[in-house]
């Protein structure tokens, strides 16, 4: 019996604080089912890793043994070795997205631009509050509601606080639903929110939809050369989509492949989530920043779809509904379907989901060039 009670003597409160968020997370992915992919094994693995002596994480047992724990070797190999993890899920995320509402609309790209507000905005307040640049870069990612781009900055960064970001950038992106509303009515009106929005796609054709991710990629590269690995693996994805002649692969990196690295990928960052690194103050700031970033990301589309409005009013031009412009975040469709919801709900009938759905594809990939561009510009100053 001494061993069971040397084990029981040897939990600290941090650790049981831990095991209360990771019961948490699971109870929020299965009562409640936000990002149940995600928060379920995150919140296992945040188990896992705090009981005294764990197995999952490498340890001498007795002192004299060396044993590797699959959860550390999972971590050491599958992200800080190469980040490869969280891009590989880029391709099952890409096979999912269809450019077609973009293509036929490319003035939405901008609203997409303008919904990273939020991530700079962040690091700015972040910077102010204390952190180090690697570390308040990596807290602005948050912003833009993308949790593999959020893992993968704050791996190459080298920031000391993943797991905390990890679990904001995942906890807001299931609270979407619940966070976008409350941004969006600080800065819109009931007639706004009215505003009806004709849709008259035009036809964008298979050489096209091809051509996009190829030039994307291309043009990506020379812009932001460390966004290559984000922006290539998503549009590559997406040509298995397209392309029309792999359609048993592009169904397994919808399927399989984001399935199994989802599931991977999130009991393999609890390993960023042991106690002594978890729980402190920083972790408060940095879900508190995690969530000015995501409003700000937010209330910045949404602001610039307004100032849109006063130019399409000066050109004589219908203007359109400002709350398109809150879909320029990572959060796809989830966003979109918001969105949509809050349009319905402000006057029945009232459709702009494909409007929508455009500028939040637009918002996956503006995302992921955000980040490489972030790595890329605080690295010069690391």
């Amino acid at each position: 019996m001494s061993f069971l009670l040397e084990g029981i003597l040897a939990v600290t409160w941090q650790q049981l604080v831990m095991y209360i968020v990771g019961i948490v997370l699971i109870w929020l992915a299965v009562k409640k089912e936000y990002e149940p992919s995600l928060l379920l094994p995150l919140g296992f693995g945040a188990i896992l890793v705090n009981l005294p002596y764990s197995g999952v994480i490498d340890q001498m047992v007795q002192g004299k043994v060396p044993a590797a724990g699959i959860i550390q070797w999972l971590f050491e190999s599958g992200i800080e070795a190469s980040e490869a993890m969280p891009i590989l899920l880029f391709i099952g995320i890409g096979a999912m997205i269809d450019f077609g509402p973009l293509l036929s609309q490319p003035v939405l790209f901008l609203f997409g631009a303008a919904a990273q507000f939020g991530i700079f905005a962040a690091i700015l307040i972040a910077c102010l509050l204390g952190f180090d640049l690697k570390d308040a870069a990596s807290i602005g990612i948050i912003g833009a509601a993308d949790g593999p781009t959020s893992i993968l900055v704050s791996q190459v960064l080298g920031s000391n606080y993943m797991g905390p970001i990890a679990v904001a950038a995942y906890s807001y992106m299931a609270l979407v639903p619940i966070i976008q509303p409350f941004a969006i009515k600080l800065v819109t009106t009931h007639k706004e929110r009215c505003i009806h929005m004709e849709y008259n796609p035009k036809s964008v054709n298979k050489t096209l939809r091809i051509a996009f991710p190829i030039a994307v990629t291309i043009i990506v590269g020379f812009i932001s050369p460390q966004s290559v690995a984000l922006v290539g693996f998503l549009m590559f994805g997406n040509l298995l989509r397209e392309c029309g002649v792999l359609n048993s692969l592009s169904q397994a990196a919808q399927n399989e492949l984001a399935n199994i690295i989802t599931l991977l990928l999130g009991i393999t960052i609890s390993f960023s989530m042991k106690a002594e690194q978890f729980v402190n103050p920083a972790t408060l700031m940095i879900m508190g920043l995690g969530l000015v970033a995501f409003v700000f990301d937010t209330i910045g589309g949404v602001l610039f779809a307004k100032l849109v409005n006063v130019f399409l009013k000066m050109a004589g031009k219908n203007p359109v509904n400002p709350m398109i412009g809150g879909c320029g975040i990572s959060a796809f469709p989830m966003s979109s379907r918001v969105v949509q919801k809050m349009a319905a709900e402000a006057e029945p009938g009232n459709i702009i989901l494909m409007q929508a759905a455009g500028t939040n594809v637009s918002g996956q990939v503006a995302s992921v060039i955000a980040g490489g561009l972030v790595i890329s510009i605080v690295t010069q100053y690391l």
